[in-house]
C-alpha cells in the first residue's frame, strides 16, 4: 500500500503545522517539514518541542530564507525532500504541501487512488509552446539572470533585467533539457524523487542555470521529472485544488465551499481561508476517516470561471479596421434569430430552408462543427470566424449568390449583435423567448460543465436561480440596446401570432409563416 512521505514547506502558524503533521501521520503517513528561516526562531522552537517524540516527522537540516519567485523555495523544497528520503525508507511516495492545504478526501482514498496507477502527478507543459503564462515575463525568465528578488528589491530587479537587455546579455537554455512549466504541487514516486536528487549532482551545469531563473518552483521539478522519467509514466496534473482569479491570485475557501471540495477530483486544497474554522475542523477530521464514498463532479473552475465572468458583462476590444471599414452591402439583408435553446433554433432554422429559398446557418460563431464550405481557411475555427466576421458574412452571401441570409446566434453574443447593427447592411433581429423549466436549467448547467451528475443537491438550488436570472439578463440586454428591425416570437404565444412575426422580420408569405409556427415540434425540449 502507498505510504505518503509529505513535503511540507511553511513560514507562518506554527499551531497549524503541528496540527497538520499530527493529521498526516496518525494514518501511517510521513512528513518532512522546512519552516522558513525567516520565521521566529520561538516559533520554530515550538513545533520541533511538540513533534519531537513522533518518529513520523522530520525536519529539512539547513534552514533557508525563503522568497517568492527565488531558487530559494526550490533548494528549501530539496532540503525536505532529501531529509524524507534519509528517513523514510517505507515511504512510496512524496507529496508536495503547504501550510495552507487541507485534505479534500480520506487517507484510505489516497491511498488506494495512488496505488491504482504506477504513475506521477506533475502538471508539466512545453514552457514555450503552450500558454500556461498568461500575462508578464516568459522567455525573459529563463534567458537573463534574476539576482534580486521583484516584491522585495523591485527596484534592483528590473534595473538588473533592464541593463541585461540592453546590453543583449543573454544566455542559452541547457540544449539537451527540454524546459517544461506547471504547478510547483506535485507528487512523485520514490524512485522518481531519487532520480531528480541523482540529477542535481549530475549536473551542476543545469543546477546554476535554474538558481538564476525567476519563478523556478513553476520550472525545476517540472523539468527534471520530463527529463529522467518516460512520458508514459507521467500524469500532467496536480492532486491539489486550486484556482486563480484574473487577477493572478489565488481563490480562498471558506466554511461554505466543503461540499464543493469534496466533490473535487483531488486530494488537497488550497487556499483554505485562516478564518475558515469550521471547514478546517471538518476537512481536518476527514483524512482519518474510513469508508467514505466521494461523488466526484469537479465542475469547481468552471463554476467559479461562470459566477465571476458574470461581473465583467460588456467588455470589448476595439473593431479591428477590416471589420469597421468593410460592409456586408447596402443592398443585403442578414436576419439573426437568437435563442438560448440552441435546439429550438435549428429547428426554426431547417423548417425556413425547407419551405423558402433562404439560405441558412446555425450557431456558426459558437460550434466548431457546423457545417460551412470552404471559403480560404477563414471558416476553419471559431477564433477566425469571430475575428473576420464581417469577412465571413460576406463571403457566405456570395457564396449562395444571395442578397439575404439568415443565421443563429446565443444571446450572450451581444458583441456581435452590435457589430453587425452597426453595418450598412438591413440587419433584422429575431428573439425567440423560450420557457426554462428546472430540468431544462441543470441540463444546460451540466452541458457546459457548471455541474456535473453527482453534485450536491444543495448546490444545485443555489445555482438554478443564478442561472435563470443570467437569461434574464440576456435578454433584458439585447432588449435595452434597442436594435432598430428587432422582432420577438414566444413560446407561449398562439401559433397565429408568431406567423405574423415571421412572416415580417424572413419577409415571406403569410401562409408560409403559418406553416412554419405550426411546427408542433418547435419548442419540445
Amino acid at each position: 500500500m502507498a505510504k505518503i512521505a509529505f513535503i511540507l514547506l511553511s513560514h507562518k502558524d506554527p499551531e497549524g503545522v503541528i496540527l497538520q503533521a499530527e493529521r498526516l501521520t496518525a494514518t501511517g503517513d510521513f512528513v518532512a517539514i522546512h519552516f522558513d528561516a525567516r520565521a521566529k526562531p520561538a516559533d520554530y522552537d515550538k513545533i520541533r518541542a511538540a513533534l519531537a517524540a513522533n518518529p513520523s516527522v522530520t525536519f529539512a537540516r539547513k534552514r533557508l530564507k525563503c522568497g517568492w519567485g527565488e531558487w530559494s523555495l526550490v533548494a528549501a523544497t530539496l532540503e525536505a525532500v532529501k531529509a524524507a528520503v534519509a528517513a523514510f525508507p517505507g515511504a512510496t511516495h512524496f507529496y508536495m504541501l503547504s501550510g495552507d492545504c487541507m485534505p479534500i478526501k480520506t487517507a484510505e482514498f489516497a491511498h488506494q487512488f495512488l496505488d491504482a496507477d504506477d504513475a506521477d502527478y506533475i502538471e508539466s507543459h512545453d514552457y514555450f509552446n503552450s500558454d500556461w503564462i498568461k500575462t508578464g515575463f516568459k522567455e525573459e525568465r529563463l534567458i537573463y539572470r534574476h539576482w534580486f528578488n521583484e516584491r522585495t528589491h523591485k527596484a534592483l530587479f528590473y534595473t538588473s533585467f533592464e541593463w541585461q537587455r540592453r546590453l543583449g546579455l543573454t544566455r542559452a537554455v541547457p540544449a539537451d533539457v527540454q524546459m517544461m512549466i506547471g504547478s510547483q504541487w506535485w507528487c512523485l514516486r520514490r524512485r522518481t524523487v531519487e532520480w531528480v536528487l541523482k540529477f542535481c549532482k549530475d549536473r551542476p551545469d543545469v543546477m546554476r542555470f535554474f538558481r538564476t531563473t525567476w519563478i523556478p518552483d513553476e520550472t525545476f521539478f517540472q523539468t527534471v521529472v520530463r527529463h529522467v522519467v518516460p512520458d508514459k509514466e507521467i500524469r500532467s496534473r496536480t492532486l491539489t485544488f486550486l484556482m486563480f482569479t484574473d487577477y493572478g491570485m489565488p481563490v480562498t475557501f471558506y466554511n461554505d465551499h466543503h461540499d464543493l471540495l469534496l466533490s473535487q477530483d483531488y486530494l488537497f486544497a488550497r487556499k483554505i481561508s485562516p478564518d475558515a474554522q469550521d471547514l478546517k475542523t471538518r476537512l481536518g477530521a476527514l483524512w482519518a476517516e474510513q469508508g467514505i464514498r466521494f461523488s466526484i463532479s469537479n465542475e469547481g473552475r468552471n463554476l467559479f470561471a461562470f459566477l465571476t465572468g458574470r461581473g465583467r458583462v460588456g467588455r470589448r476590444f476595439a473593431a479591428r479596421f477590416w471589420e469597421s471599414e468593410a460592409s456586408l452591402g447596402r443592398e443585403r439583408t442578414l436576419m439573426i434569430a437568437v435563442c438560448k435553446k440552441w435546439h429550438v433554433a435549428k429547428r426554426l432554422v431547417d423548417r425556413v430552408r425547407s419551405l423558402t429559398d433562404i439560405p441558412a446557418v446555425e450557431y456558426m460563431f459558437h460550434e466548431a462543427e457546423t457545417p460551412l464550405p470552404d471559403l480560404g481557411g477563414i471558416q476553419s475555427t471559431l477564433g477566425k470566424r469571430n475575428r473576420h466576421r464581417r469577412a465571413l458574412m460576406r463571403m457566405l452571401f456570395d457564396y449562395h449568390q444571395t442578397d439575404r441570409l439568415l443565421i443563429c446566434l446565443d444571446p450572450a453574443a451581444i458583441d456581435l449583435m452590435q457589430d453587425f447593427t452597426a453595418d450598412k447592411a438591413m440587419i433584422k433581429l429575431l428573439e425567440i423567448e423560450c420557457e426554462f423549466s428546472d430540468r431544462y436549467l441543470l441540463g444546460h448547467a451540466r452541458r457546459v460543465g457548471l455541474a456535473g451528475e453527482s453534485t450536491p443537491q444543495d448546490v444545485i438550488s443555489r445555482l438554478l436561480p443564478t442561472i435563470r436570472h443570467d437569461l434574464r439578463f440576456e435578454s433584458d440586454r439585447i432588449r435595452d440596446a434597442d436594435f432598430p428591425h428587432t422582432y420577438r416570437m414566444r413560446q407561449v404565444a398562439e401559433p397565429g401570432e408568431n406567423a405574423a412575426i415571421l412572416a415580417q422580420f424572413l419577409d415571406i408569405s403569410p401562409e408560409v409563416a403559418q406553416e412554419i409556427a405550426l411546427t408542433d415540434y418547435l419548442f419540445v425540449d
